[in-house]
């Protein structure tokens, strides 16, 4: 839809990279995504104390956690043993992104990130509910994330923003501007990559192409027939979609 700037939705309030609203995206029916329900981030593994409190003096009460066990492991979060935020660990992802040795990560070699997103949508169908159930009962701004707050929280922003009626067109230039978010960030891991998985750290718009084309043809470009599969009720699926739209 024309006039959808994805810049302003940029949350400038700690030194987070890539930490967006999902509210403003314009929808269809004169509609707009409500502001103040979904923030979506890269890991906030590495932010202060004091940064992660000013989260939540913004309104965020519940933190959900992409990234895999081992990368918990590794790197922590700051808000899984604060004793105030309401914290979910829900792995889209079985190993270690920052390691291109990783099982998981070979298949990157000779694939895109869109077939990887395909792959998760099809077989982490039950986490994606519970993550979208999560997202459902928060009672203030649900903050998700993953390492880099671009592939794995993409997925998750993209059906969000499907299920809210947001043109594909937004839901695309919404995805590729990640890489330009955390390209200053991620330079050291990109200047040592293989050359064959330098792709996997950027977010080209052929990616999310690929993943919503997969949706198109397979639920006839309707994510709630998705969300049944995935298990969902017709309830959940309503009381979601109500909360997304202002």
């Amino acid at each position: 839809m024309a006039g959808y700037d994805p810049y302003s939705q940029i949350i400038n309030i700690c030194s987070l990279v890539n930490l967006r609203e999902l509210g403003g995206m314009p929808l269809t029916g004169g509609n707009v995504f409500a502001e103040g329900r979904f923030w979506r981030s890269s890991s906030p593994s590495d932010i202060s104390s004091s940064e992660a409190d000013l989260i939540s003096e913004h309104g965020v009460t519940t933190v959900i956690d992409l990234r895999s066990d081992l990368e918990l492991q590794k790197f922590g979060n700051p808000f899984r043993d604060d004793n105030v935020t309401d914290f979910h660990s829900i792995p889209l992802f079985a190993g270690d992104p920052n390691n291109f040795k990783d099982r998981s990560m070979a298949f990157l070699k000779d694939h895109s990130l869109g077939d990887y997103y395909v792959i998760m949508l099809d077989r982490l169908k039950d986490s994606i509910a519970e993550v979208l159930r999560v997202c459902k009962d928060a009672q203030g701004i649900c903050m998700f994330h993953c390492a880099h707050g671009k592939d794995r929280t993409g997925v998750i922003t993209a059906i969000l923003y499907l299920l809210a009626g947001a043109s594909q067109e937004d839901i695309i230039t919404n995805y590729k501007i990640s890489y330009e978010l955390i390209r200053e960030w991620i330079e050291p891991i990109m200047s040592k990559a293989p050359q064959e998985m330098k792709h996997a750290l950027m977010s080209d718009a052929s990616n999310m192409e690929t993943l919503l084309k997969y949706i198109n043809n397979t639920y006839s470009g309707d994510i709630t027939r998705y969300l049944l599969y995935a298990g969902m009720t017709d309830e959940e699926i309503s009381d979601l979609r109500s909360k997304c739209i202002k």
